[in-house]
């Protein structure tokens, strides 16, 4: 039996629906992102899992009970959402406490659960302080440890990095990782950011206009997209329709095929297909090209080594495809 079962779960606001039929589970200590475009309908089932939202119909399985009649205390969940909703006028320890007073626990009980959470996030330097006197990444680790004191089943994150700026937002990605797996925590983390979604998850539900497209490992899902939405979604694919993918492979194929931008190789001109590079953007660590070969544009990444490898903008190049790579799609 899974820890958590979501089985046919449906929400509509007036005559609008927001997801339809939705079904999936996590396995204890299984970290699950929801993914998805915005107003697919993944924060909206994040509430419904944690009662604040009611659901039209469906279960909501947690170790085999069902949480659909239970309110939002009853259901032994933790939250954690974009804006960081703390108490201004309580230190960073009142704020970590205020569940655990509200069950009435005692205070030596209190403190010592505070104390071990505020080490866990790293703020025990900090637990005197107030929300105006950090940083967002600290706020952010202050509702994270707020949500954990409390021990729950089931730790649920809206988005929580989307209003950082991307140097803390990656550190406190991988702290939220490394505590969730150092506590076997069962998680369901919603975010729009496909790198996110990749680097964090042991499983990604991709979602889109209210229904799941693709449900599996991170892996599969970038290299083995269903469709074209996922394809566009997960990475930059190039998407070729049938006739243009067999004048660059030379095989017949039945539908739309998706190349990923790192699975073509560039070569000296003359080599392998005649390629025209058109533009290029610098990606950090990696060059994205793009490349006009028979009339079909698509794009090209290449590992950033050297400034001396750069290939001007009007560069006559050669490409090759990784056949193996190619995936077909609806």
């Amino acid at each position: 039996m899974s820890y958590l079962a979501v089985k046919q779960l449906n929400k509509h606001y007036g005559p609008t629906q927001v997801f339809e039929n939705i079904d999936f589970d996590a396995a204890e200590g299984e970290f699950v992102t929801l993914l998805g475009p915005s107003g697919c309908g993944k924060s909206t089932l994040l509430r419904c899992l944690a009662g604040l939202t009611p659901v039209d119909s469906g279960q909501i399985l947690l170790q085999g009970e069902d949480l659909v009649p239970l309110s939002p205390q009853q259901r032994g969940i933790g939250m954690v959402f974009q804006s960081y909703a703390l108490f201004p006028n309580m230190t960073v320890t009142g704020n970590v406490a205020f569940g655990l007073k509200m069950q009435k626990l005692s205070a030596s009980e209190t403190k010592r659960r505070v104390d071990e959470v505020l080490d866990l996030v790293e703020l025990h330097e900090f637990a005197h302080r107030y929300p105006h006197q950090l940083s967002g990444g600290q706020c952010q680790r202050v509702a994270l440890a707020r949500s954990l004191v409390t021990r729950p089943r089931l730790l649920l994150l809206d988005e929580p990095l989307s209003a950082l700026d991307a140097r803390i937002r990656k550190h406190l990605r991988d702290q939220i990782r490394r505590i969730q797996q150092e506590l076997r925590l069962t998680a369901i983390f919603v975010t729009h950011d496909q790198e996110e979604a990749l680097t964090l998850s042991d499983r990604v539900v991709l979602m889109n206009k209210g229904k799941i497209v693709q449900n599996g490992s991170a892996e599969t899902l970038y290299t083995q997209p269903v469709d074209a939405f996922a394809a566009g979604f997960i990475g930059s694919y190039n998407l070729l329709d049938a006739g243009q993918a067999a004048l660059l492979t030379g095989r017949g194929w039945q539908g739309r095929v998706a190349v990923r931008p790192e699975s073509i190789m560039l070569l000296p001109a003359g080599q392998g297909i005649d390629a025209r590079i058109v533009s290029h953007s610098l990606l950090g660590n990696v060059i994205r090209y793009r490349v006009s070969a028979q009339g079909v544009e698509l794009l090209v990444d290449v590992l950033n080594r050297s400034v001396v490898d750069l290939h001007p903008n009007g560069t006559p190049v050669g490409l090759q495809l990784d056949i193996a790579t190619l995936c077909e799609v609806a």
